[in-house]
């Protein structure tokens, strides 16, 4: 059986997990994460996720800005791992995954080669999938299409949420990348080429890619939605009372409204937000303005003294 000597490599939330399963069952010789970024009014140097949980369980840390960079190519060599798992960070020069004995392996939260890219767990509930899951696979110089290790596969409920699915593959993908390191160690893995076809894509969320488009049939419009919380959420342009407004659109519904409409226009009430899509009706549940904390639509509207007076339309 080898002895494994793993370096991790990773950034948010979502890693974290995968470094401590590891951690409680390998030997782990170091951490690689993003370097502290300014953030917020102060400009505070915040620690990447990773780096905190690496603090709290005193693991060596690098924060390299360049991975081809000398410097770092010696720390690799005087920490020699034999193997590194990469889960949600950057893409990896081959002088450092072509580096350990083992190889170096990328946990990816979807069933590639469908949804490869930076948003793969958004971009399966927008396009309505009923199942994605996690990939453990041997990274190449390409992005996400390295020979396959292992796969585990989760059903998507009707009600999911880019966050409830994001905890979801968060310990999904921890188990497997526990597997995958025990496959290595017994060396017991066989890996799969990825076939070559035109798989769905996750590329990276923009402000155009997550803008509402009204046009569209209620079920893609809830299943943007759904898929963009809680971030970085959907948006739509409010004009309330002929001031142009950019409003995060959290929460959306089915509505039995049958009054026939151009696709973006309004129903205003005391109690409702009511909006026309190509098909049908939808209610918007819950929503964010500019600079104010979100409101589900009932407070919202009750901020108005007179809320059946409000002018809004898109």
């Amino acid at each position: 059986m080898r002895k494994l000597r793993i370096l991790f490599m990773g950034t948010p939330d979502f890693a974290v997990k995968t470094l401590k399963s590891i951690h409680e069952s390998f030997e782990v010789c170091g951490v690689v994460t993003a370097p502290d970024k300014p953030a917020g009014r102060g400009r505070k140097l915040n620690k990447s996720a990773v780096k905190v949980y690496a603090e709290s369980i005193d693991l060596e840390i690098l924060q390299p800005t360049n991975l081809k960079s000398e410097k770092f190519q010696n720390e690799l060599k005087r920490l020699n791992p034999n193997l590194i798992v990469v889960v949600a960070f950057r893409m990896l020069p081959k002088s450092v995954w072509n580096f350990p004995k083992y190889g170096t392996f990328n946990i990816h939260a979807s069933l590639l080669p469908e949804y490869r890219g930076a948003a793969p767990i958004n971009w399966a509930i927008i396009n309505g999938e009923n199942k994605t899951g996690v990939t453990s696979f041997f990274i190449d110089d390409k992005i996400d299409t390295g020979e396959i290790i292992k796969q585990k596969e989760i059903l998507i409920s009707p009600d999911e949420t880019a966050g409830s699915l994001h905890d979801k593959l968060m310990h999904l993908g921890a188990a497997l990348a526990v597997e995958t390191c025990k496959a290595i160690q017994e060396e017991q893995v066989v890996t799969t080429k990825q076939p070559k076809l035109s798989p769905k894509e996750a590329p990276k969320l923009t402000k155009e890619n997550t803008q509402i488009n009204w046009n569209n049939s209620s079920k893609s419009i809830i299943n943007l939605v759904k898929g963009l919380n809680p971030y970085p959420m959907s948006w739509t342009t409010f004009n309330e009372d002929g001031s142009k407004k950019s409003v995060k659109i959290i929460e959306l519904s089915n509505s039995d409204e049958t009054i026939k409409a151009n696709p973006g226009e309004v129903i205003l009430s005391k109690k409702q937000i009511l909006i026309k899509t190509k098909d049908d009706w939808v209610e918007i549940k819950k929503l964010k303005y500019p600079g104010k904390k979100a409101l589900n639509i009932q407070d919202f509207l009750n901020g108005y003294s007179r809320p059946d007076q409000l002018k809004l339309s898109l």
